[in-house]
C-alpha cells in the first residue's frame, strides 16, 4: 500500500545505482519488471544476497532476439517509467532506446543512469563511482590533512547523486506528465548529482568559509568538535556539537574545564584541541561514553558497525532495519503516515517470474509458454 501503488515501472538489468533507482521506487509500491540477461544454467546465483533487488519481479528476455526487443517494447507500452544504467547509445542499439520507446508509449518517462552523462567528451568512457566523485570536487574534500582522499564507499556517486537523483527526476517527470500528457528522457549523471550534493559546500567556499585543504574545515573532521575519537576499547565515538550550547554542555558532561577549549570558533586552535579531546576520550570504553553522553544534546553517537547498528534501540524502535529471508537489511525509508511502504518480496532469481509477470501485465499464458520454448524467455 506505498505510494506509488499502481505505478509501473521497466527495469532493464544494471548494477549500482541504476537497482538503486528501482529499489527506491518499488520499496514505494511500484510495481516493477526487472529484464535480466539470459543467465547460462550452470553460473552460480547468489541474487538472494542483492538486497537491492528486492520488492519486484524478473523476467529473462534474449534482447538479440526480435521478439525479445519486441516483448519489452510491449512491456514498455505499458509503463508508466522506465529505468536503464547503459553507457549512452546502447539501448538504441538493443532496439529498446528512447525514440522507439516514446513513439510505443508517448507518456513514457525514461530514466537514464550514467556516471558522466548522455553526452561530453568523458560520456563514451568506463568508470565508476570513485571516478565520477572526483570530477565533481566531493572526492577531494573527504579526507584528513595531509593525506590522501578517501572513498567514501559508493554512496556519493552511485546511490546519492546517482540512484536516488533519477529516482527523484523520474518522480519529478511524472508529475509535469500529469500536466502536458507527454513523456520525456530523465539524464542523471552521477558527476552533476555528486555535485548537486555540494551546493552548501561550494557556497561557503564563495563566501571565504571553507579551505581547499581537506581535514582542515568544520565538517570534514577539521573541527575538534566535530569529528571521531577512538575509545579505550578501540572502538569509536562521534562528536558534531557545533552549536554554542551542545558544545558547551558537552564540555560540561565530559567534565572538561580547560579554559583552552574556550574559543571553540578558532581555527588555529583546532588541531591542538583535537588532541587533547582525542587523550580525553581514550580514557573511558565506547559504553562508558555512551552511559554519559547518548541521549543529551551533546550530539555524541557511538560509531556502530552494520551488524551493531541493527541491534541499536533507537533503530529498533524505529523498525528502520527489517529481515527478509534471513537477511537483516535497511527498510524503505521514508517513512508516511497514511501510504506505508512495505518490501515487496526477497531479491528474485533472475527470470523467476517470466510467466506471472508478463500475464499480469497482458500477455496471454500460451503466448508466454511459446516465448519460453523459443528460447525469448
Amino acid at each position: 500500500m506505498g505510494p506509488l501503488k499502481g505505478m509501473r515501472v521497466v527495469e532493464i538489468g544494471s548494477i549500482g545505482p541504476g537497482p538503486f533507482c528501482a529499489q527506491m521506487l518499488a520499496d514505494m509500491g511500484a510495481d516493477i519488471i526487472r529484464i535480466d540477461r539470459k543467465v547460462p544454467a550452470e553460473t552460480p546465483l547468489n541474487s538472494m544476497f542483492n538486497t537491492m533487488l528486492r520488492s519486484r519481479r524478473s523476467v529473462t528476455v534474449d534482447l538479440k532476439n526480435s521478439q525479445g526487443v519486441e516483448t519489452v517494447l510491449r512491456l514498455i507500452e505499458k509503463a508508466d517509467a522506465l529505468v536503464e544504467g547503459f553507457r549512452p547509445g546502447v539501448t538504441e542499439r538493443l532496439g529498446i532506446g528512447p525514440v522507439v520507446s516514446l513513439k510505443r508509449n508517448p507518456k513514457l518517462i525514461y530514466g537514464r543512469m550514467t556516471g558522466w552523462g548522455q553526452t561530453g567528451p568523458l560520456s563514451e568512457t568506463a568508470g565508476h563511482d570513485i571516478n565520477y566523485i572526483a570530477l565533481s570536487g566531493a572526492l577531494h574534500a573527504i579526507g584528513h590533512k595531509g593525506q590522501e582522499p578517501v572513498p567514501p564507499l559508493n554512496l556519493v556517486g552511485d546511490f546519492g547523486g546517482g540512484g536516488m537523483m533519477l529516482a527523484f527526476g523520474i518522480m519529478c517527470a511524472l508529475f509535469e506528465t500529469q500536466q502536458s500528457g507527454k513523456g520525456q528522457v530523465v539524464d542523471a549523471s552521477m558527476v552533476e548529482g555528486s555535485a548537486a550534493m555540494l551546493s552548501m559546500f561550494y557556497g561557503m567556499m564563495a563566501a571565504g568559509g571553507w579551505s581547499d585543504q581537506r581535514g582542515t574545515n568544520l565538517l570534514d573532521g577539521g573541527a575538534h568538535f566535530y569529528s571521531t575519537y577512538e575509545t579505550s576499547d578501540n572502538k569509536w565515538i562521534a562528536i558534531g556539537a557545533i552549536e554554542p550550547q551542545f558544545y558547551k554542555l558537552l564540555l560540561e558532561k565530559a567534565e572538561i574545564i580547560d579554559p583552552a577549549f574556550e574559543d571553540q570558533m578558532d581555527n588555529s586552535k583546532w588541531p591542538e584541541l583535537k588532541a587533547m579531546l582525542a587523550a580525553i576520550f581514550k580514557t573511558k570504553t565506547r559504553d562508558e561514553w555512551c552511559d554519559l553522553l547518548e541521549g543529551s544534546d551533546a550530539c555524541f553517537s557511538p560509531v556502530l558497525s552494520f551488524t551493531e547498528a541493527a541491534k541499536h534501540p533507537h533503530n529498533i524502535a524505529r523498525q528502520s532495519f527489517v529481515e527478509i529471508d534471513g537477511i537483516k537489511q535497511p527498510a524503505p525509508a521514508p517513512k508516511f503516515s497514511r501510504t506505508k511502504p512495505e518490501i515487496q518480496g526477497p531479491p528474485p532469481t533472475p527470470g523467476q517470474h517470466n510467466e506471472s509477470a508478463l500475464v499480469d501485465w497482458g500477455f496471454d499464458k500460451d503466448e508466454v509458454q511459446k516465448l519460453i520454448k523459443e528460447g525469448v524467455l
